[in-house]
């Protein structure tokens, strides 16, 4: 099985479809969407029909700014930035992709016996996993091989080996052939805002029967995305920070 992962699109469409378009001549098998489908970005319908219009088999968990427009979660702890666009993205969306937000399964879910996806921790959808140590945590409890996750925005492969873990952080496109006997926690980086200083889109791609992983980051119109979250009336920020990769 061939898997392409996308992660964290914040409703820009501009990014998703540059993404769509380079793997479009690939023969994929499934797409796993590991979350955030909205939020942040001013194009969150057209992220939703994006996904809906995947033609191969896919998989979707809901990521916590999805939680948080569909009503879910009251977004107590977004900063003010991110409530204005998760109240802007509630009255934006059309009313069956609002729904359809609202009835993304919550992580992790099962592709098959070795591999999972979630957005934040497979042991809570809304946690960070950044350190060896939120590594281990994981590790301990969650014995899948394979489980791909989202949320931090940033591109990122920790694995235990030999009770032994490693903490791979991602620069530009690579590939990696997982071990046998290791247990992998992936990070594809985000789609619609990078945050490790690198504004270009990140996705990966994944071949079980090569166990192999690869990642990538493409250019897209990062100014349009820009133009669009402007004339939305979302703050400015948002826009200022996808030309900065934070």
């Amino acid at each position: 099985m061939r898997y392409l992962i996308v992660s964290d699109m914040h409703g820009n469409s501009d990014a998703f479809a540059a993404v769509l378009d380079q793997t479009a001549g690939e023969d994929f098998d499934v797409t796993l969407v590991l979350g955030d489908l909205v939020g942040y970005g001013a194009s969150p319908n057209k992220v939703i029909e994006q996904v809906q219009g995947l033609t191969r088999t896919v998989f979707v968990v809901r990521g916590n700014h999805d939680k948080v427009v569909a009503g879910i979660d009251s977004g107590e702890h977004f900063n003010q930035a991110a409530r204005a666009a998760a109240e802007w993205t509630t009255a934006a969306l059309t009313a069956d992709n609002l729904k359809y937000v609202l009835e993304l399964p919550q992580g992790p879910v099962a592709v098959h016996a070795g591999l999972a996806i979630c957005h934040g921790s497979p042991l809570d959808e809304d946690a960070y996993v950044f350190s060896e140590v939120d590594a281990f945590e994981i590790f301990s409890h969650h014995k899948v091989p394979v489980t791909f996750f989202g949320h931090t925005h940033v591109p990122s492969i920790f694995s235990i080996h030999d009770n032994s873990i490693q903490v791979l952080a991602l620069r530009g496109d690579g590939s990696l052939r997982l071990e046998p006997g290791g247990r992998y926690l992936i990070n594809p980086g985000s789609i619609g805002q990078p945050r490790d200083r690198n504004p270009r889109a990140a996705y990966m791609t994944y071949d079980e029967a090569e166990r192999t992983v690869h990642w990538f980051r493409i250019e897209y119109p990062i100014e349009m995305a820009q133009a669009r979250i402007i004339q939305a009336g979302l703050p400015s920020l948002l826009a200022e920070r996808l030309a900065l990769g934070i």
